[in-house]
């Protein structure tokens, strides 16, 4: 399909929605729900999209909702997925729209994520009369590493009719300025999985350590074989990797007792499934030979929540096109990649697509604090940008004259 900017003013109607975005947004951020628990934030978006007049599903995965928004003509179908889920983190700041709830957070972007797909609803409501196919709006619960795009796709969203043809998302990133846009090609997002592993001795009196088999000992060896694995059992260039051990609990906590057991927890991030099962294999044989040097026993468990997140090459050529003249050329960042993750993977391991790095770190505050911090925040200009290119990539798609 040839592509074909609308000759729309997408910066206008963007503007026009300024005010209500950033209300929208802090409203959300006030009232933040954890995955699959969505139940007020879901409620509000269906309102908004019925209200629209477009056909909405809700239920879907519990709180995820699906929305049809319909052209007059046949064509392709967009699909543009936005999700809703916070954290279990006790907010730190104190700017007048913090969250109400005690030990729950927007501190990833996803309330900005929603502000943007009802904003980019209400534009393209608004010419659904040149629309040549139609748009296919997806309000994801539980991103934050629940499964929820796992569990929409096993419902069939990305089954029934329409089926996508091509799908999009942004995230919120502070690591990237405001006004810059990373767009780079492949693996911009990594794979992610945790460990679990159980490290069993004898437990006993602390100052008869000599009658136990040491767990708390044996743990430390195992930490510091864990993070030798990267760099000195795998290339650290083998598809990018991170390794890091995260908590400790035994179960014993009193300093006159070695106890029984220590589980240690952790995660490791890959750009591809092959050193992901090569990471798995090596954790699982360094806890055993660690263990038994010294008479313990481990149990692992491995658990991959999310895949290596990869934007198609010619959807990002077609993009280029697209966003330059929003952010100009020096907005364009190439090279934009993270070791975090991200389920919208799923959706793009069927689908191709792109998922858009949208920079919304302030030049104004100082310090910084990113994402997953209980003083996290963003500039909310942020959020037009957001509007503007996703306005403008699916008239690419579904605009023609």
């Amino acid at each position: 399909m040839e592509s074909t900017v609308a000759d729309i003013d997408f910066q206008a109607e963007v503007k026009a929605l300024h005010d209500e975005m950033i209300a929208r947004r802090r409203d959300f951020h006030q009232h933040p729900e954890l995955a699959f628990e969505e139940v007020r934030t879901s409620g509000i978006i269906a309102n908004e999209l019925r209200n629209l007049g477009m056909e909405v599903q809700t239920g879907i995965a519990k709180t995820g909702i699906v929305a049809i928004l319909e052209g007059d003509e046949d064509g392709p179908t967009v699909m543009y997925r936005a999700d809703m889920d916070a954290l279990p983190i006790q907010e730190a700041n104190d700017h007048e729209f913090v969250s109400t709830v005690a030990r729950k957070m927007h501190a990833c972007g996803h309330d900005g994520h929603m502000a943007i797909a009802l904003g980019v609803a209400k534009i393209m409501t608004k010419y659904r009369h040149r629309l040549k196919g139609r748009i296919k709006f997806v309000f994801q619960p539980g991103e934050e590493g629940a499964g929820g795009a796992l569990a929409m796709i096993k419902e069939g969203i990305l089954d029934d009719d329409p089926m996508p043809d091509v799908t999009l998302g942004i995230h919120l990133w502070q690591p990237l300025a405001l006004g810059t846009v990373g767009m780079a090609k492949g693996a911009i997002m990594s794979g992610s999985s945790t460990f679990q592993i159980t490290v069993r001795g004898k437990g006993g009196h602390a100052a008869l350590p000599h009658t136990t088999i040491d767990s708390v000992a044996c743990t430390g060896q195992l930490i510091s074989a864990l993070h030798t694995i990267v760099g000195r059992r795998m290339n650290a260039m083998d598809g990018a990797v991170v390794l890091s051990v995260t908590g400790l609990h035994s179960s014993s906590m009193r300093h006159n007792i070695i106890p029984e057991t220590v589980e240690i927890m952790g995660t490791f991030r890959t750009f591809n499934a092959y050193t992901s099962e090569m990471l798995e294999q090596h954790i699982r044989d360094v806890s055993r030979s660690v263990c038994e040097s010294v008479g313990c026993v481990a149990e692992v468990k491995v658990k991959h929540l999310t895949i290596p997140l990869i934007n198609d090459s010619e959807v990002v050529n077609r993009m280029r096109r697209i966003v330059a003249p929003i952010v100009g050329e020096k907005g364009l960042d190439d090279t934009a990649r993270t070791m975090a993750s991200e389920d919208m993977s799923y959706f793009l391991d069927d689908i191709p697509g792109m998922f858009f790095l949208v920079g919304c770190r302030s030049s104004s505050a100082d310090p910084q604090y990113g994402h997953h911090h209980p003083r996290f925040d963003f500039d909310e200009e942020a959020l037009a940008t957001g509007a503007n290119i996703i306005s403008a990539a699916i008239a690419d798609y579904l605009i023609t004259d």
